[in-house]
């Protein structure tokens, strides 16, 4: 006879990995930035990458992943083309949810909030800390739009090799970051049999650390 845990828990989960209230650091940030470093102590392969949701004027949803690129108290960072999908999408309905799996440790973070544009200078920043050749396909991609094959790109690539060759590459005017201003941040320990451990920070100015802690069924 089969062990039922071998069927029913997901693989990989560790029992003694637990979640609870007393765990939990009074705002989401902080509580943010303690799992991923201990994902990156764990060896996650980019433990930055999270899958961002956006939703057209007609509430169609898109979802792509992406790399965080800041998290502080005033939300997540990512940079993209502002043209893309998704650049389009929050142009029109600037809301986003994103989620970080994290799956050698069973640990999932999923975020919610409105989403604005960061400044230029910030963004200037970032793209000037970029390898060039990122910076040279940021110039080179349409990103999202239709294309007649990978010839047509690598020539584009080309031409904007050129067209910089010897200068510093300054940031496409169609590029730059985003932040999801966070409303609510889940924290989800996986555990056996489905009965994970979830807990959600919500905004709450009533609360003396803004935030009200809530476990949630899983």
């Amino acid at each position: 006879m089969p062990d039922p845990r071998s069927i029913h828990a997901p693989s990989g989960v560790h029992p003694d990995r637990t979640l609870d209230r007393d765990d939990l650091l009074p705002g989401p940030i902080d509580q943010f930035l303690a799992w991923l470093d201990a994902a990156e102590a764990a060896g996650v392969a980019m433990p930055n990458a999270m899958a961002v949701a956006t939703a057209d004027e007609d509430g169609r949803p898109s979802v792509r992943h992406v790399l965080l690129r800041g998290a502080d108290a005033a939300g997540f960072t990512f940079y993209t083309n502002r043209e893309s999908r998704k650049g389009r999408d929050l142009a029109t309905n600037p809301f986003a949810s994103a989620v970080f799996l994290w799956r050698e440790l069973d640990r999932q973070v999923t975020l919610a909030g409105r989403v604005e544009r960061v400044v230029d200078e910030e963004s200037d920043a970032y793209f000037a800390s970029r390898p060039r050749d990122a910076q040279i396909g940021a110039w080179a991609s349409d990103q999202s739009r239709p294309i007649t094959g990978r010839t047509e790109l690598d020539r584009r690539v080309a031409e904007a090799d050129e067209r910089y060759r010897g200068v510093e590459v300054p940031r496409p005017p169609h590029w730059g970051g985003y932040r999801i201003v966070h409303d609510t941040v889940e924290f989800w320990q996986g555990r056996a049999f489905r009965l994970h451990d979830r807990f959600r920070y919500t905004r709450d100015a009533d609360e003396p650390s803004g935030w009200r802690i809530e476990r949630l069924a899983p």
